[in-house]
């Protein structure tokens, strides 16, 4: 199957919501990498198999107003030779107003499931 990549506009007024829909794009199913955009009120999925409809329509009763804004193939992500997959684990945060709350959350989740953080 192909990866798709889905950009929705999203209704987030506070961090609480931006948490919120964070969380729930990321336990949805076939779901493999979520970003948030907070100044722009979009949040970004990747992943294979994902039900655009029903992750709009969770985003809706749980957060606000949300749109598709587009849906598209991404291309695989290249092994290393050793066939396994780069595991990549970011957030990060602007200091601007909040300095203890992230504002820009990127969260990949990909086999294996462990992340080491030096």
């Amino acid at each position: 199957m192909v990866q798709k990549k889905i950009v929705m506009k999203v209704q987030m007024s506070s961090e609480k919501c931006r948490t919120k829909a964070l969380k729930i794009a990321a336990v949805a199913k076939g779901v493999s990498k979520v970003s948030i955009e907070p100044e722009k009120d979009q949040v970004e999925v990747i992943g294979i198999g994902i039900d655009s409809m029903t992750l709009t329509m969770t985003m809706r009763k749980k957060v606000g107003h949300a749109d598709i804004l587009s849906i598209e193939e991404v291309k695989a992500e290249e092994k290393k030779p050793d066939g396994s997959i780069p595991i990549t684990c970011t957030t990060s945060y602007s200091y601007a107003h909040y300095p203890r709350y992230p504002t820009h959350y990127h969260v990949v989740r990909e086999e294996p499931t462990t992340c080491s953080i030096m």
